[in-house]
């Protein structure tokens, strides 16, 4: 598993978790639904106020930030081009040494798993952008032979992406010279809903974990599109 990965893995997991249903302030762990349904995992943000002379206490679920960045068809690609849409987005760049090329393999899964739905998108964000252009993107796309539509290679400006990373998502990404390849990144794949909550974290180098990925994805469409998924 790569240093970054168990670390961060090991973070999210205990951060605090909202569930659709929550009425109260959640405690650090995780809060289970009564509807079985995915958590939403997160810091969230607990704000007060008075109503008619009583205190309000509100839980803010954990949003992934605006975004804008480029795809491999020079296409922008923000929140706005995925309303309505579920995601899995990890971190990679297209020269990683280590562990990105069993990461793509095991993405390729859930890409052949989830080809003929348009509710499924997939973003890899680079995080070295230097060199992962748009052109360099669309050639490592076209060898994967994946299509544009579905899974959307990511570059933009590097602070933008590695903040995404780090502040969003709650992962590892970020360049380190010590690092094989000058970069570390976690490798996780998170799964994100129509609300920009994210729903789940994965292990993206391990069979397993991507196996309930894909269990879960199917989960999440059911909750959010039931029979017109």
């Amino acid at each position: 598993m790569h240093k970054g990965f168990k670390f961060q893995y090991l973070i999210i997991s205990t951060l605090f978790i909202v569930s659709f249903s929550a009425c109260t302030i959640p405690q650090e762990g995780q809060i289970t639904t009564k509807s079985g349904k995915l958590p939403i995992l997160g810091r969230p943000e607990i704000v007060t106020s008075k109503v008619n002379g009583e205190l309000k206490v509100d839980t803010i679920a954990h949003q992934v930030a605006d975004f804008s960045f480029l795809n491999q068809d020079s296409v922008w690609i923000n929140n706005d081009s995925l309303a309505g849409k579920i995601y899995v987005a990890d971190f990679f760049f297209t020269s990683c040494p280590t562990i990105c090329p069993l990461m793509k393999k095991q993405m390729l899964r859930v890409y052949d798993a989830f080809s003929e739905n348009d509710h499924v998108k997939i973003l890899s964000h680079t995080i070295d952008p230097a060199h992962d252009s748009v052109a360099v993107l669309r050639e490592f796309s076209e060898a994967l032979g994946v299509e544009s539509s579905k899974w959307h290679f990511l570059t933009g400006d590097k602070d933008e992406i590695y903040q995404l990373g780090e502040k969003s998502y709650m992962v590892t990404a970020g360049a380190d010279k010590d690092a094989p390849g000058g970069y570390i990144h976690s490798g996780a794949f998170l799964l994100v809903d129509t609300e920009r909550h994210i729903r789940g974290v994965y292990d993206g180098t391990m069979k397993e974990q991507v196996d309930q990925l894909i269990i879960d994805i199917r989960k999440l469409l059911d909750e959010e599109y039931g029979n017109n998924k």
